[in-house]
């Protein structure tokens, strides 16, 4: 049985225009909310427990799945557009009138792009294993390993870890730590990311490949919020240049690197990171 306080959190859900928005909320109310936007093919169902009970400590934290996506109803979106609008949504329809926002992967980038759409609704950004709407000069592309992954319906443990984790004994010890938290989760049978969801999400991800800089920078620049940005050194799928060129372009940001960590950093340094999150927020 899991010792996880976070893995005896009940689901609840909450009506929005475009969906019943399936949501899981933990730690202390009170204060500004962090709201937790997700990965590519990722579901409340893989948030590492560990993580969560360290993050809600001190924090209200909620965890949602976006329009159409795991346990949330609704039509897929297939823009960056279209998923900033639904977390939109979720919030609105909370009832909240500001959050912190922690997006990882493409929620990261789900968060800037609500930062700049109601940047009323956003007090602080985390933005973890990310990097900004668009890639950048010099960064390196994506591998056909890594593209390949990605395409595939049933990615296999060995997968996962490759796009997660670094290739050393240590960092893939810690993935396997990381899929054993999440095993309590998946062994209940909740909903995978159905194909026309993680199709939406691929067409976006498309999109902001083709971007030009000079559109990154900008929307970048009109984020004001302070914004702490983190990554793994080694990160396979959103490289850490990523996250250097991107906080050159913002009003008020930190950059954290972790080495010998890659895309899963946040769990593989789960108590360091939110240690970080905590007095980012608190500052």
């Amino acid at each position: 049985m899991s010792t996880y306080l976070a893995d005896k959190v009940e689901d609840l859900t909450v009506e929005g225009p475009s969906a019943r928005f399936t949501y899981r909320r933990t730690g202390p109310r009170g204060g500004v909310p962090l709201v937790l936007l997700n990965r590519f093919r990722g579901t409340i169902d893989w948030w590492d427990p560990e993580f969560l009970d360290y993050l809600a400590a001190d924090h209200d934290v909620i965890l949602f799945d976006n329009v159409g996506v795991g346990y949330t109803d609704g039509e897929p979106r297939d823009s960056l557009d279209g998923f900033a609008e639904g977390a939109i949504e979720f919030i609105d329809a909370l009832g909240l009138t500001q959050a912190d926002l922690l997006g990882w992967s493409l929620g990261g980038i789900v968060a800037q792009r609500v930062a700049v759409r109601r940047p009323d609704l956003v007090r602080k950004l985390v933005v973890a294993g990310s990097g900004p709407a668009g890639w950048v000069p010099d960064a390196p592309a994506f591998s056909e390993k890594v593209l390949g992954i990605m395409a595939k319906p049933d990615a296999d443990l060995e997968d996962m870890l490759y796009l997660f984790y670094p290739e050393t004994d240590r960092a893939r010890a810690a993935g396997h730590e990381h899929f054993a938290h999440v095993s309590t989760r998946l062994a209940g049978g909740g909903p995978a990311v159905s194909e026309a969801a993680a199709l939406g999400m691929l067409t976006a991800a498309a999109t902001l490949l083709a971007a030009p800089f000079d559109q990154v920078v900008a929307e970048l620049e009109a984020i004001k919020q302070p914004v702490l940005y983190a990554n793994g050194l080694d990160d396979v799928m959103i490289p850490a240049h990523n996250s250097y060129v991107a906080v050159q372009h913002l009003a008020d940001a930190t950059l954290v690197l972790y080495t010998g960590a890659g895309h899963a950093f946040l769990f593989q340094y789960a108590k360091a990171f939110t240690k970080q999150v905590a007095d980012f927020l608190a500052a």
